[in-house]
């Protein structure tokens, strides 16, 4: 391995996730995976995926032996993407797995034509724990025996990265899938929590690893426990009086603040209830006076009306008496 240089991460950024997704969405009808090839640059111990793209791959569900990759296609978009940009060269390739397959190792000695050192990635495009990201970064070395020399994956951290100019793209496209109705502070919380819940899984794992080395079951990596002493270590001391009691205080503050505006809006919503109220008498009554009007100017049209049936009536009964007076 002294001929390997391992790289010591593996920063993936925003869009080769969602050319590995839109790959996926668009090719696999049958859920099978989909195989791409990489493009970035080494900077010292550091490897950045900046893009991505799709090449035909198809294997055998039942002989893991058989595949096919299309590396005249990959050779012919290459040539393409760098008269785009040279600085981007082929670092390695990506699957979407979701595991490591027999075949891959023989995919990776492939794309070993490209690049002296590839980095193999398995993207997840359907990722159970949303708490993890959905990347996962390999590099192949070779683990000499007595009889022969074979490639083996070797796990390399990776995490998710962007630049300036990338994270503006992200945050226009995530406009348009977040939910307006959620507050701002709702955001913060949801983060918060999910960031407790990381937090205590990776604690978790941490545990579960100290329990099996105490009992014999994985043996003592110095290296690992020399990380567990320096995070430990870089935990604050909540048992001093003077944090404690900083704590206290502001969370009071906190609180208080929270208290006070939970008062104002029970206030503002029983005044506008008030108003609310009156305003709907005010229009009852409104109403009620207009139905009394229109009443009263029918009851006189009624009464108008009438009058000259009873005058006509009245001449009536006066020819009639005068005629029988004669």
């Amino acid at each position: 391995m002294a001929s390997f240089d391992v790289p010591e991460k593996v920063v993936v950024h925003p869009l080769v996730l969602l050319s590995a997704v839109d790959h996926f969405s668009r090719v696999s009808k049958s859920n099978k995976r989909v195989v791409g090839v990489l493009l970035g640059k080494r900077t010292g111990n550091q490897v950045d995926i900046l893009n991505s793209y799709a090449v035909p791959f198809e294997e055998d569900k039942k002989n893991p032996k058989i595949w096919f990759f299309d590396h005249n296609y990959h050779e012919n978009m290459f040539s393409m993407f760098k008269k785009v940009n040279a600085r981007e060269k082929v670092i390695g390739w990506y699957s979407t797995g979701p595991k490591i397959r027999q075949a891959d190792i023989e995919i990776n000695e492939v794309i070993r034509r490209y690049t002296s050192q590839p980095i193999f990635c398995i993207i997840d495009v359907n990722p159970k724990d949303d708490l993890e990201i959905p990347t996962q970064a390999y590099v192949a070395v070779p683990d000499i025996s007595d009889t022969k020399t074979q490639q083996n994956f070797v796990h390399v951290p990776s995490e998710i990265g962007a630049l300036e100019a990338e994270e503006v793209g992200v945050e226009h496209l995530l406009r348009d899938i977040r939910d307006t109705t959620v507050s701002t502070l709702s955001d913060h919380v949801n983060q918060k929590i999910a960031s407790l819940k990381g937090l205590k899984k990776r604690m978790d794992t941490m545990a579960d690893y100290l329990k099996k080395v105490a009992a014999g079951k994985l043996p003592l990596n110095h290296q690992i426990i020399y990380n567990l002493q320096d995070i430990f270590n870089l935990c604050p001391n909540l048992q001093v009086k003077e944090l404690v009691s900083a704590l206290k205080v502001n969370t009071n503050d906190n609180m208080l603040v929270i208290y006070i505006a939970s008062l104002i809006r029970s206030i503002i919503a029983l005044h506008n209830l008030i108003n609310n109220k009156l305003k709907n008498e005010a229009l009852e009554k409104a109403k009620r006076l207009k139905d009394e009007k229109k009443d009263l100017i029918k009851a006189k049209k009624d009464e108008t009306a009438k009058k000259p049936a009873e005058k006509k009536a009245e001449k009536d009964t006066e020819g009639k008496d005068a005629a029988a007076s004669k």
